[in-house]
């Protein structure tokens, strides 16, 4: 492709080292729609004849026909997916394939691949976390009223429920959603046309291929378009932070399937064994999840490094931005699925989260409540159920059994339903909060949402 500048061939190391056909094949559909809408533009500018078209757009249809059914062979000595397929387009039809690079470079080329890419992940990624948010929309209806400890510093705090446990996650991978969303308006602009850096001398309709290739608009910096990353950023980042949430989750798993807790069991589909203790049933979906995520994690710091120093507008090190893409997209899409089939299946054991959550000790803040009714400041009625609290721990006792009145006069009238557990969580009624009704209440609003 540059041998009127060159009198040696590439080395063969420097082929290996440099080819990226190897992971940027998986590129070829949108390439060949970029092709094709690019040749359609030549046409229109009067650089290609109908029939001369027409050829290059059956010819390419029928590469990705071949590359879609595993027919084509990929050569590394052409370095990546837009040379095999534009070396193998002028192979079938002869030297009216060599027309269709003109006003055009690699540069825009992968530059408009990549956001057609891009866009298509952030629509798939955002299918998958829905899927995932009705499965835990799902095990949420069934535990709307399952009363469970909510924690701080992983040590109990107040009771809430299991349904609200759960729907805590549906509002992050919304967040995620929408930052798939933002991600893909930003990125929806074509740099096609932009050229090596500086445009064309050939004067294509730039908006009429952005159009035809589902674009809102068109760049409007050609070195900015070719040296533009920030969407492959972008989408690491809500790709990566997704990640994060679906690792946090995991955690909780973890720890609510272990003997102790046991507030959970995950099906023999989601676990796995060990080869030496029989007894065991390992939650390898959700500490697989965990560990993938600092892949995710790398892989965005990676991109970062790549891009920090980089000269306007293209240089190779650009190259490197695809294997942390295609990883992490990849990495994602079958940890939504795998949690997704993981949380429809899991056993939620009110038996063992109730007793968990009946401890008197919850509600504690509770007590404290009641004295602010009752016209103590805060502080102060912090500090005396504090007391409370050490007087039960000091003497053993439950602390719904305590004789309050000897602690302080302010005691004088504690209900006794002020410590039963539904009552308790019954009260919690502002928005957000995790009485059933409340939670029942947004169980209804996801479901018309989802």
């Amino acid at each position: 492709m540059w041998k009127g500048r060159f009198t040696r061939d590439t080395s063969s190391l420097v082929q290996q080292y440099g080819e990226s056909v190897s992971h940027d094949w998986r590129l070829y559909a949108h390439d060949i729609a970029g092709s094709i809408a690019h040749a359609r533009a030549q046409l229109h500018a009067g650089l290609l004849d109908a029939d001369e078209f027409r050829s290059i757009e059956n010819g390419l249809q029928e590469i990705g026909r071949d590359i879609a059914e595993g027919r084509f062979e990929f050569k590394t000595s052409l370095e990546d997916i837009h040379m095999n397929i534009e070396a193998e387009l002028t192979r079938r039809i002869g030297p009216v394939g060599a027309k269709l690079h003109a006003a055009r470079s690699r540069n825009d080329q992968v530059a408009t691949d990549m956001r057609l890419y891009c866009r298509e992940q952030c629509d798939k990624l955002a299918t998958a976390v829905t899927g995932l948010q009705r499965a835990l929309v799902d095990r949420a209806t069934t535990a709307a009223d399952i009363p469970v400890p909510g924690y701080t510093h992983l040590q109990r705090g107040q009771p809430v429920t299991v349904g609200h446990h759960l729907l805590a996650y549906v509002e992050m991978l919304e967040r995620d959603k929408s930052r798939l969303a933002d991600c893909r308006t930003r990125l929806n602009l074509s740099p096609l046309g932009s050229g090596a850096l500086a445009g064309s001398t050939l004067a294509l309709d730039r908006e009429a291929v952005a159009r035809e290739l589902g674009f809102d608009g068109v760049t409007h910096n050609s070195m900015d378009a070719i040296a533009d990353r920030d969407h492959i950023a972008e989408l690491l980042f809500a790709i990566t932070l997704c990640g994060v949430h679906l690792s946090r989750l995991s955690e909780d798993l973890v720890l609510w399937c272990t003997s102790e807790f046991a507030f959970v069991t995950l099906s023999d589909e989601h676990t796995t064994g060990s080869s030496l203790m029989p007894q065991k049933k390992n939650p390898d979906v959700c500490e697989l999840t965990r560990g993938k995520t600092g892949r995710l994690i790398g892989n965005l710091v990676n991109l970062l490094a790549n891009l920090k120093g980089l000269p306007l507008t293209y240089n190779r090190d650009l190259q490197e931005d695809k294997p942390p893409l295609f990883d992490s997209v990849d990495t994602l899409s079958l940890a939504l699925a795998v949690n997704t089939e993981m949380i429809a299946a899991m056993e939620i054991r009110a038996d063992r989260c109730r007793a968990a959550a009946s401890d008197p000790m919850l509600l504690a803040t509770d007590l404290a409540d009641h004295l602010v009714r009752t016209g103590v400041p805060f502080r102060h009625a912090h500090e005396l159920v504090g007391k409370a609290v050490g007087e039960a721990i000091r003497t053993a006792t439950p602390l719904d059994q305590l004789d309050f009145a000897s602690v302080d006069p302010a005691f004088a009238d504690v209900p006794r339903e002020l410590f039963s557990l539904d009552h308790a969580l019954a009260a919690r009624t502002t928005t957000g909060s995790p009485s059933p009704e409340r939670v029942k209440a947004e169980i209804t609003r996801w479901n018309s949402r989802l």
